[in-house]
């Protein structure tokens, strides 16, 4: 067996975790070494006898299947021990014993922000996601999360529109991308940072791989920021574990009656640094941004121009949370047939949109500018 067989070899392993394969490592030194400790020793270190005999006799037929896909995909299957394997994913606890790469696998190296959130975002709350990515991409930061629909996609999107770098970690094998409809923007991630997972070819995404794939993105990150949470949400893990980890929390506050904004608020409460723009984020993590303050600014225009005065009045009494007819009505003391026009007609020149539950929002503005260049 080559180096990477045998690295796969103790990886499917049954009976021992990410950990237990870490303390056999440093008990002997290589997965070679492991591999010739005889039986009794195994035995003697708690091994159970079925990973006992795996480990001296193991079946090649998936290692050799999984070697020729990794060949296929142009995946780079890099160990712990490797020089390529990112430092700061070193330093938590239990760090994958072994990193399968699709993409630039340099980018690892860089310093990175995570930005996640929930996968039932609203559009602000995305918008928000990719202005803050395209923005810290300019700045010279690589972002990273988890492919997720919601906020995770929006964060790489901003990215992918800075042409930055963006990495995305995955709860399966590296050819199994999930969730399907972002198939095309995991394309554009290889083609313009990487795929990463612990997980080798084969393996489905479940539910119990979640937590595990979350502690990879902040533990490749210097800073993990939130962007729209629920109070039961697995970015507030993520959250958590980068607070485990050392490294920076924040959060970016949202409307008070709002379900995914009350884990960013209780982030906030707890110590997170509250974020309103990028320049929150750079400050705490002590970033100087790579070209200069311009680079951190996306372009800024007026995009109100030429807007009638009732067409104004009403977005100052819709405000940036979504509002209904109805309330628009109340709030403004316009007729309905006078609210129904100028909702039209917003809404048909893209500066609002409609969301669930018959309400409408603002659409931000660095997407009224590139829809206007376009």
């Amino acid at each position: 067996m080559d180096a990477i067989a045998q690295w796969l070899v103790l990886l499917g392993a049954p009976g021992l975790g990410s950990t237990a394969l870490i303390q056999l490592l440093e008990r002997c030194g290589t997965p070679r070494a492991i591999l010739a400790t005889p039986t009794r020793t195994l035995a003697s270190w708690g091994i159970p006898p079925a990973t006992c005999q795996w480990l001296r006799h193991p079946d090649l037929a998936p290692v050799e299947r999984d070697l020729a896909l990794l060949r296929q995909l142009s995946a780079r299957v890099i160990p712990i021990s490797d020089p390529l394997y990112p430092a700061l994913l070193k330093e938590i606890s239990g760090p994958p014993l072994v990193l399968f790469v699709r993409g630039d696998a340099g980018c690892l190296a860089s310093r990175q922000l995570a930005i996640v959130g929930s996968r039932q975002a609203s559009p602000a709350g995305k918008e928000t996601a990719r202005e803050l990515a395209f923005s810290a991409s300019k700045a010279g930061l690589v972002i990273t999360s988890g492919l997720a629909r919601g906020i995770d996609g929006a964060a790489h999107r901003g990215a992918l529109d800075a042409n930055g770098k963006t990495i995305a970690v995955m709860a399966s094998g590296p050819e199994r991308i999930y969730p399907a409809v972002h198939r095309q923007l995991a394309e554009h991630i290889i083609e313009n940072g990487a795929l990463v997972s612990e997980f080798p070819p084969g393996v489905a995404p479940r539910r119990a791989h979640f937590p595990s794939r979350n502690r990879i993105i902040s533990g490749l990150s210097a800073g993990t920021l939130v962007v729209e949470a629920a109070v039961r949400s697995g970015s507030l893990i993520t959250a958590r574990l980068a607070g485990e980890q050392g490294r920076e929390v924040m959060a970016v506050p949202g409307s008070i009656h709002s379900p995914t904004a009350r884990g960013c608020h209780r982030l906030i409460r707890d110590g997170a640094r509250l974020v309103e723009s990028i320049s929150d984020v750079l400050e705490e993590l002590g970033f100087l941004v790579r070209n200069g303050p311009a680079a951190a600014t996306t372009p800024a225009h007026n995009c109100f121009d030429g807007l009638g005065a009732e067409e104004k009045t009403l977005l100052d009494f819709m405000g940036f949370d979504p509002a209904s007819p109805d309330q628009l009505i109340t709030r403004s003391g316009l007729t309905a047939d006078a609210v129904c026009s100028i909702l039209f007609s917003l809404e048909l020149q893209g500066i609002i949109e409609p969301v669930s539950g018959g309400t409408f929002v603002r659409v931000s503005k660095r997407s009224l500018n590139e829809r206007k260049r376009t």
